[in-house]
């Protein structure tokens, strides 16, 4: 029995997360499937991926083979270097402790990283919604400039008519006291 550890697809359309599954290789890609191992979800960024790195190993060693996106999968979560420093280890070029330390450095290495890139997201996102905000002020503040100044041209525009009025009407009373002018 060919055993892979491969993705098992769910979720909706245009919309999908997988769950990392080891299952026989002639088995339906959303079947049966022996163990579930961990998930991957694309969607978010950066990609959410949660891998049983002590299940995935034993599947490892016991040969299971991982898919070419399982293992870039794997890889990004530390079990093929693992399984690597245990070949060292099992060939005596160093301890288990020192394997762990490696490991366990590495690991931390690329959650610093992560947390970094998660924050770089974050912080690029303020910004953006910082911008549009900026964006969305200036536009007011130029329409509310805009309004003013109509209203102040209409103002103008009605004081000017009504002292042409005021005007015509005294004309009009000079002409009625003085007909024969």
């Amino acid at each position: 029995m060919a055993v892979k550890i491969r993705l098992s697809r769910h979720g909706k359309k245009d919309y999908a997360f997988y769950h990392v599954v080891v299952a026989d290789s002639r088995a339906p890609r959303d079947g049966r499937f022996i163990e579930r191992i961990g998930t991957y979800n694309p969607n978010t960024n950066p990609a959410t991926i949660s891998v049983n790195v002590d299940r995935a190993l034993a599947w490892l060693n016991n040969g299971a083979q991982p898919t070419d996106t399982c293992r870039r999968i794997l890889s990004y979560e530390g079990v093929l270097l693992k399984k690597h420093l245990q070949g060292g280890v099992k060939k005596g070029a160093f301890t288990e402790e020192v394997a762990e330390q490696k490991w366990n450095a590495w690991k931390a290495e690329k959650d610093a990283k992560l947390a970094g890139r998660k924050q770089q997201i974050c912080d690029e996102k303020k910004q953006l919604v910082k911008a549009g905000l900026e964006a969305e002020a200036k536009v007011n503040r130029e329409r509310a400039e805009a309004i003013a100044q109509r209203k102040a041209e209409e103002a103008a525009a009605a004081a000017e008519a009504a002292a042409q009025a005021a005007a015509e009407a005294a004309e009009a009373e000079a002409t009625a006291e003085n007909p024969e002018a």
